[in-house]
Order: structure tokens, then C-alpha cells, then sequence
């Protein structure tokens, strides 16, 4: 079953890796940021090669994204991001996983200081939503 992996994020200013870039990210030293990344790439490799890994992307400043609503006049675009949320999503993981205990293994290693991590089951036509 394929699941996403948000991460939301809070950096100041906008960056990737986001745990750099968030008050509670640039507290740690440089040390603990450099395991970290060992961490994550040992990570990359594993789902890589297990073939759990479906896609991922990085997404740019949320000062870039264009919002669309809707009413009944019509369409309504206006600039991003909704001012009221802290949290902005900073990317995604796809993985394809035999189970949904093994996509949580996955997903809480994805937690970095500052990030909240979301993970969520895919849809698909006539697919589960649970």
C-alpha cells in the first residue's frame, strides 16, 4: 500500500535540509546535524533499495505558492500562504509499503527537530481511505 510522508516545517528563512533552518534545528551542533544526515542517508539507501521509495520532493518558499478558491462567482486565486498557519508543508515522500506498521517505522525516522511529520495512506479509485 502507498503512503505519503508530509513534512511541515517552519524554517526561517526557507531552506532544505528544513531541521537546519528552524530555531530548534539551529540550536543543535554542527555534530549532531552531520549524524543526522548520515541517519537519513542510511535511510534513503535502505527504502531505496527495498524499493519502498516511490518519489519525493523538496517544495520551494510558501511565499511562492498561489492559493485557488472557489465561489459561486467563480475562481479566486490569491497569493500564499494561508497567513494563520506557522506549519507550512516544505515536501513529500511516496512509499509503498506491505504494511501500514512497517510505513510508520519509516515515517517517525523522519522527524527532525522543528518538523512535524504526517503520514497519510494514498487513494485510489475505489481504494480505502483508512
Amino acid at each position: 500500500m502507498k503512503y505519503v510522508i508530509l513534512i511541515h516545517a517552519n524554517p526561517d528563512p526557507w531552506g532544505h535540509p528544513t531541521s537546519i533552518y528552524t530555531a530548534q534545528g539551529r540550536a543543535l551542533p554542527p555534530e549532531r546535524h552531520e549524524e543526522m544526515g548520515r541517519q537519513f542517508e542510511a535511510l534513503m539507501t535502505e527504502i531505496s533499495a527495498s524499493g519502498e521509495l516511490v518519489t519525493a520532493e523538496a517544495l520551494a518558499d510558501p511565499v511562492s505558492a498561489t492559493l485557488y478558491g472557489w465561489s459561486p462567482e467563480g475562481h479566486l486565486a490569491t497569493d500564499g500562504p494561508y497567513a494563520e498557519a506557522k506549519e507550512q508543508l516544505a515536501g513529500f515522500f511516496i512509499i509503498d509499503c506491505d504494511s501500514r506498521q512497517r510505513a510508520e517505522q519509516i515515517a517517525a525516522q523522519f522527524a527532525q527537530p522543528g518538523d512535524v511529520v504526517e503520514l497519510r495512506p494514498v487513494m485510489w479509485p475505489g481504494g480505502d481511505d483508512q
